[in-house]
């Protein structure tokens, strides 16, 4: 598939043209954030594989095993990277119509060439930021987030923008790594998100700070039931999240009131 200026690209029945990203001034934080993944797009998929063991895998299933089609035949899967979700979507919902956001335009670009064998017209790729959506009010069954809440600031307005973007009864599904606060495997983990995290990123993609990045952000993140409480504060409803590998990685679901 081309990689061309159009592949990056809105629907006209769903997105509005008014809220998109570059029309905005996104805060230094989100350009930081972008620049890092940009910087390691090209190596973002294999060290997501080499660092998890395999278990990325596993863990993107179980986060779409939440989805639950609805009346716009669409999800939108938010921080969508190189795409990986939003395949899945599309494989395990096949009828489903996915816009896949994303703030780095890089990372989308690494993602293109998945899009193939009729994929392309139901994955609509487009570069937007988390906070101001470019998609209408009630436009979408379900959002989907994967690992990608960390990195949006605040949290709150990124959680007030999947409620408006949802259905009445619409989920929300976040994959998230748990805290680091919380010791896992006798401290091992931790051990592994300090000093062998950093080191393996340093050595595949020769950027050791987008992985102390990554880990730094693990550590400081609020624990499950803590982000549980933002998700209620923000008004979702019916909340809950499941431990996935020990507790490595939290499923976090809300739905939107009806």
């Amino acid at each position: 598939m081309s990689t061309s200026e159009d592949t990056l690209r809105t629907s006209p029945d769903t997105f509005d043209a008014d809220s998109v990203t570059s029309k905005g001034a996104p805060q230094e934080h989100a350009r930081q954030v972008s620049g890092m993944f940009g910087r390691i797009a090209r190596w973002y998929d294999l060290l997501n594989h080499v660092l998890s063991g395999g278990l990325d895998l596993y863990w993107r299933y179980r986060l779409v095993r939440q989805v639950v089609p609805g009346p716009t035949g669409r999800v939108l899967d938010l921080a969508a990277g190189t795409l990986d979700v939003a395949r899945e979507i599309h494989r395990q919902h096949p009828g489903m119509r996915v816009p896949a956001l994303d703030f780095c335009e890089a990372m989308l670009r690494a993602g293109q060439p998945k899009l193939v064998d009729g994929v392309q017209d139901v994955i609509w790729p487009a570069v937007a930021d988390g906070r101001r959506l470019p998609l209408t009010d009630a436009s979408v069954d379900c959002v989907t987030i994967a690992f990608g809440i960390r990195n949006i600031v605040p949290r709150r307005e990124a959680f007030e923008e999947m409620l408006r973007v949802l259905v009445p009864g619409g989920r929300a599904c976040i994959l998230e790594f748990g805290t680091g606060k919380t010791p896992v495997w006798k401290g091992l983990y931790n051990f592994y998100l300090n000093t062998l995290l950093p080191l393996v990123g340093r050595c595949v993609s020769g950027d050791a700070g987008a992985y102390r990045y990554l880990a730094d952000t693990i550590m400081s993140f609020p624990d499950a039931d803590a982000l549980a409480a933002e998700m209620h504060d923000a008004g979702f409803t019916r909340v809950y999240h499941l431990p996935l590998t020990s507790g490595i990685v939290r499923l976090h679901v809300g739905e939107k009131p009806l």
